[in-house]
């Protein structure tokens, strides 16, 4: 089984280049999703993350506010490493069943999105790693398009990363998602038949 590592900044096409995978039946791992559904109601996290935090971090249905603890971690960068000890093992669990449960099924090839895939050296599982790639102008705009993004809160996020042109240089492949989003599926397509027969 293949296991490719799909990484990015934020704001480079990291989902919508997963579906383009999903498109192709290959089945992604999202670790953002997975983090979702631990910060959810009755989440594993939530418990854990009140303890180190504090139950000001619970919105009213007893999740954890993402906003409000996003801004607390990303201001504090012993906060954030708290936060990433918690979490890490958590995520780590679910992809591991993840992986356990496609080799099983004889899987030729799955994706692990992963946006802090270097960061986490989660690329250590990964036979490739293939990187979104956009000019900086674009992602910012993306990014600052996005519900709760400032200027502050993206700086914050872009300092907690891997510069992405350090990404780039240590990608299997880099696809361009500054360009037309056919342009972008082309490419990918063209470097998985490649791959895959």
């Amino acid at each position: 089984m293949i296991v490719v590592g799909l990484t990015g900044g934020i704001a480079t096409g990291k989902s919508t280049t997963a579906d383009m995978f999903r498109e192709r039946d290959i089945a992604v791992f999202d670790a953002d999703q997975s983090v979702h559904d631990l910060l959810g109601v009755g989440g594993g996290a939530v418990s854990k993350i009140c303890s180190a935090f504090g139950d000001d971090v619970l919105s009213g249905d007893g999740a954890i506010d993402r906003d409000r603890l996003g801004q607390r971690v990303f201001q504090n960068p012993e906060d954030r490493i708290i936060l990433e000890k918690i979490l890490h093992p958590l995520v780590a669990d679910d992809r591991e069943e993840f992986l356990a449960r496609h080799r099983q099924n004889n899987a030729q090839m799955v994706v692990l999105d992963v946006p802090l895939l270097f960061e986490a050296e989660t690329h250590n599982l990964c036979n490739l790693v293939v990187v979104t790639n956009a000019p900086f102008e674009i992602q910012r705009e993306r990014a600052l398009s996005r519900d709760g993004m400032t200027d502050d809160k993206l700086t914050g996020i872009l300092n907690s990363q891997i510069p992405l042109n350090k990404k780039v240089a240590r990608a299997d492949f880099v696809l361009d998602t500054g360009t037309d989003l056919d342009v972008t599926r082309q490419q990918l397509f063209d470097w998985l038949d490649r791959l895959l027969t």
